[in-house]
């Protein structure tokens, strides 16, 4: 079999080969994926266009500030390339050029993808644990340390 670009199976075990083959495939699977990641469609028409009002983008861009991308999840829509970011902030400005005032843009986003979209959260039901998080560790850490204090003694 010389000239094959395969390597030679001679002295392998089936189980071996088996293996090598699904790594293969994994491989090559995993460096395809990032391929497809991106859309083929146009961005969103405001997605990086201004309105061409200056009061109505001054409110855009202030509330596309206080907006989470739920892709990058650490950066606002306003400085997120991510293609949902883009249509999100093309939302934005959609709505608000339409007359609806920021709140209402901020309320139907966070109803349409949940409190998590925004930077600022209302305090609720599903955000209790977000809120009182940061109370229950710090009183958790403080019984550890008076615990061990204790033991010390």
């Amino acid at each position: 079999m010389s000239g094959s670009w395969l390597p030679s199976t001679a002295g392998c075990g089936l189980r071996q080969v088996r293996r090598a083959s699904a790594f293969m495939a994994a491989a090559l699977l995993a460096a395809a994926a990032p391929a497809h990641a991106d859309s083929t469609q146009p961005p969103a028409p405001y997605a990086y266009r201004q309105l061409p009002d200056p009061r109505q983008e001054a409110q855009a861009k202030a509330l596309m500030e206080e907006l989470r991308c739920l892709v990058c999840q650490g950066q606002s829509i306003a400085d997120s390339d991510a293609e949902l970011a883009g249509d999100m902030r093309s939302l934005v400005r959609q709505r608000i050029q339409a007359g609806e005032r920021p709140e209402d843009v901020k309320a139907w986003l966070v109803a349409r993808y949940g409190s998590w979209v925004s930077y600022a959260p209302v305090f609720g039901p599903d955000t209790l644990l977000l809120y009182a998080a940061p109370v229950l560790l710090l009183l958790v850490g403080g019984l550890l340390a008076a615990r061990r204090q204790r033991r010390r003694r």
